[in-house]
């Protein structure tokens, strides 16, 4: 199982991001897919996750701000990120696990991938 991120960068306030995370050695659709982040001298985090049968999570620190998908035809998964803050600068990465159901602890998960960086600019 291979994940790799794509799309962190540097944005300013209230702009923009949309992250991608491409599997490879698993099937996103049927399965769980999780968008994690860790800002500096914090615990990691669940920030939105994707079930088998498209539930969506989302945590309350993002909720109406990020949107998280699935492109079957790519076995893909996108993080959608809009009207950031500074407190979302973080080190985001995703992961995934086999099974329908999605938790929110990491330790729930197998598979990671190496993580994208998104920060801010003045």
């Amino acid at each position: 199982v291979q994940l790799v991120e794509s799309g962190g960068g540097s944005v300013q306030p209230g702009g923009s991001l949309r992250l991608s995370c491409a599997l490879s050695g698993f099937t996103a659709s049927g399965n769980c897919v999780a968008w994690f982040r860790q800002s500096p001298g914090k615990e990691r985090e669940v920030v939105a996750t994707i079930t088998g049968n498209n539930f969506l999570y989302y945590a309350e620190a993002v909720e109406g701000r990020f949107t998280i998908s699935r492109d079957h035809a790519h076995n893909s998964v996108f993080l959608q990120m809009d009207s950031l803050r500074p407190e979302c600068t973080a080190v985001y990465t995703c992961a995934a696990r086999i099974g329908a159901i999605c938790h929110t602890y990491p330790s729930t998960y197998p598979s990671w991938g190496q993580g994208t960086q998104v920060t801010f600019s003045a």
